[in-house]
């Protein structure tokens, strides 16, 4: 008996070459490849006449072959078969190319479906069938077609399996499959206007409109998105009842060490600490994300929760993904609050430090600094992954901030809270602006904070396209900037050039700018008298400490760097973006880069490099100089790219339908109302055995880290 589960390899019938192809896709089980919906569809339903056809239609015609034949054409290993088709209105040529199995496939007298587009000859002005589907079928017996006279499917394919073969091995497929049982209760299907599973499951392969297509993808659509906001809630609802530390507000703490910040908070500031404050001091973990734009001030109000939390007498653990960025928290911290005497320690693979305040602070051992982590005289502990080897020992853990990662991994988080009776509170924060859709979709089981402002007296960053013929001018401009006391960022896609190689893959890898080619002709020919120095991630993490140092003391004019500054870097001075190659980055990262200047009191530019002359190009080029905020140009990029690849597929693992599905808000939004409903009624889902079953499914199949 075949089933959802059951891998194609068990099927009779389907042959080795096949499973090997379908294995390229991801598809080894019955549920993985009826799961492996069309892409779109060919309108082939409508059957003409020959006499009907002309040039441009998508046509059915159902003909006879009159003749047939074979030969190879003037380029070398071209075959050409070219048959004769008639019906009682006419005649008409077909042609295939390099598909001689075709002559032995379609023999005189046989009758024929043939679909496809009709072209005509530009030399005889004729016309004619070029490539058509074909489809064997009788005068005197109805057939069920799969591949023309009707609406057909077309998928994502492989070398060596089309979709005229996935039809040929889902059609039979789905008529042995027995009924499915359906997930959703019949006052569900009603209220959301979606069709039953196996009708549903039938159409959308093999519909019989247009409509009835899209009505098919509206229901998959929905429940992908509907168990991607079950597991959220269900996985947020299961956080509710661990135990945290309530670590309660310290009301005259933070107004203390708010007044003696340099700067005023901006009102979407105070809004997100006072949220991420009311989280802290419930007896339940705080799961919350903390978005704003690069230099919106996320990092002072990590502070300020930080150091809430060590009134308490409890411990932070503020994890970054670079050693850079870590110890940029670690002397942002000892800067604006130096006043507080509260132990703050800096962690990394090569690097221990400790700081009490009042400038005291020094280098020391990491032995020794695990010492002071595990008796609780550290309260506040900035670092990388370093923070979760298995050596560190806290002794009152109760908030974990992470920087730059929209997911902190099930495995992390598991080594941070392991053996501990009390759960730490939890806030991510990310500069990488994501459209509100997309949250509630992908961090449905996280509370979300937006910092929408950036702090007062910040000059908007002056941001332009630069074709080859005005890199002259930008050179100068640059140079001006220097000689006024300022500095400049350049960023190159690659590290080094590469090997030489006669591929084509090669040669446009050649053409891409490198760091080490880009510092040596800054350096000796466009400004020989400035000191230019470069960054990259293949330097001892000393070597890149120690530019970095000279880069913020101003001993340095031009830093050349890959996207290792994409984050947390902050030079005020540096008031030029110079990117070479822009068109090699994506929105967002560019984005970044941009925040990494503006962030003094000097007008500062970003400058895009690029021998592109493509329209795409300039149009996302044209949408980053042109957007106001990360969050209008994520918009932006959502549109321009689609989720798939504006979030790459295989980070999230979604199914292709959610993916498309996200930009569908209303759709996003009845699907959460749809699980609230349910989980009213249902809780733990005991009166819904499928669902449950197919979550724990979904679960498995969905990586989010």
């Amino acid at each position: 008996m075949v089933d959802l589960a059951t891998p194609l390899e068990r099927i009779d019938g389907f042959q080795a070459r096949f499973i090997s192809k379908l294995k390229k896709l991801g598809i080894e089980t019955v549920r993985d490849l009826l799961s492996h919906f069309p892409v779109r569809y060919e309108d082939f339903s409508r059957v003409y006449t020959i006499e009907e056809l002309e040039p441009g239609q998508e046509i059915t015609i159902t003909a006879a072959v009159e003749s047939i034949k074979s030969r190879n054409t003037w380029r070398r290993g071209l075959n050409l078969v070219e048959a004769e088709l008639s019906d009682n209105t006419g005649t008409i040529r077909a042609t295939w190319f390099n598909q001689p199995y075709i002559k032995n496939a379609l023999q005189p007298g046989r009758i024929a479906n043939f679909a496809g587009k009709v072209v005509i000859s530009k030399k005889s002005g004729e016309i004619y069938l070029s490539n058509p589907t074909y489809e064997l079928v009788s005068e005197h017996e109805h057939h069920e077609t799969k591949h023309t006279a009707r609406i057909v499917p077309v998928y994502s394919e492989t070398r060596g399996l089309t979709s005229k073969g996935l039809r040929y091995l889902i059609q039979p497929l789905l008529k042995r499959l027995p009924e499915i049982p359906e997930l959703f209760p019949v006052e569900m299907l009603e209220s959301q206007n979606i069709p039953e599973v196996n009708s549903a499951l039938q159409t959308i392969h093999f519909p019989e409109t247009i409509e009835d297509a899209m009505s098919a993808r509206r229901r998959f659509a929905f429940e992908d998105l509907f168990f991607l906001q079950l597991a959220s809630a269900l996985e947020r609802m299961k956080l509710a009842e661990r135990p945290a530390l309530a670590v309660a507000e310290s009301v005259e703490l933070i107004k203390s060490l708010i007044a003696k910040l340099p700067f005023e908070l901006t009102h979407s500031q105070k809004q997100s600490l006072w949220e991420i404050l009311q989280d802290i001091e419930k007896p339940h973990p705080m799961n919350r994300i903390l978005q704003g734009d690069v230099g919106s001030g996320k990092t002072v109000i990590a502070g300020l929760v930080a150091y809430a939390t060590a009134e308490r007498g409890a411990q932070t653990a503020f994890m970054a993904p670079t050693e850079l960025l870590a110890r940029q928290h670690y002397h942002t911290f000892n800067k604006l609050f130096s006043q507080y005497e509260r132990g703050v320690a800096l962690l990394t693979a090569s690097e221990a430090r400790i700081s009490y305040g009042h400038g005291l602070e020094s280098a020391t051992t990491k032995t020794s600094l695990l010492r002071e982590i595990a008796s609780g005289k550290v309260h506040i502990v900035i670092g990388t992954h370093a923070l979760i080897q298995k050596t560190v020992a806290f002794h009152s853990l109760a908030l974990v901030i992470v920087d730059e990662q929209h997911r902190f991994g099930v495995r992390q988080r598991a080594a941070l809270e392991h053996g501990k009776t009390l759960i730490p509170h939890f806030l991510s924060m990310s500069a990488t602006p994501i459209p509100r859709t997309l949250s509630l979709t992908l961090f449905g089981d996280l509370d979300l904070s937006l910092i929408t402002e950036l702090p007062k007296n910040r000059k908007p960053i002056i941001s332009r396209v630069v074709l080859p013929e005005e890199r002259t001018n930008a050179y100068r401009f640059i140079r001006d900037e220097i000689a006024a006391g300022r500095q400049a960022f350049v960023i190159c896609p690659r590290i080094e050039k590469p090997e030489e190689s006669d591929s084509a893959t090669s040669f446009i890898a050649r053409e891409v700018k490198s760091v080490k080619e880009e510092h040596e002709k800054l350096s000796r020919n466009i400004f020989p008298d400035l000191k230019v120095s470069m960054l990259h991630g293949k330097m001892p993490a000393k070597e890149k400490a120690s530019v970095m140092h000279a880069f913020q003391k101003n001993e340095i004019n031009i830093l050349v760097a890959t996207s290792v500054i994409e984050v947390g870097i902050d030079i005020p001075n540096a008031t030029i973006m110079m990117i070479e190659g822009s068109e090699r980055f994506g929105l967002a990262q560019l984005y970044q880069f941009k925040g990494r200047v503006g962030r003094g009191e000097h007008q500062s530019y970003c400058m895009l490099f690029t021998d592109s002359s493509a329209a795409t190009t300039r149009t996302r080029l044209k949408a980053l100089v042109n957007a106001k905020n990360g969050f209008e140009l994520a918009e932006q990029d959502l549109k321009l790219r689609g989720p798939g690849e504006f979030l790459g597929d295989a980070q999230t693992g979604m199914p292709d339908l959610a993916m498309k599905a996200i930009q569908n808000p209303d759709l996003v939004k009845h699907a959460r109302e749809a699980v609230a409903a349910l989980l009213k009624k249902d809780s733990t889902l005991k009166k819904h055995d499928a669902m449950r079953e197919r979550l724990a499914v979904f679960r498995r199949d969905i990586h989010w880290e």
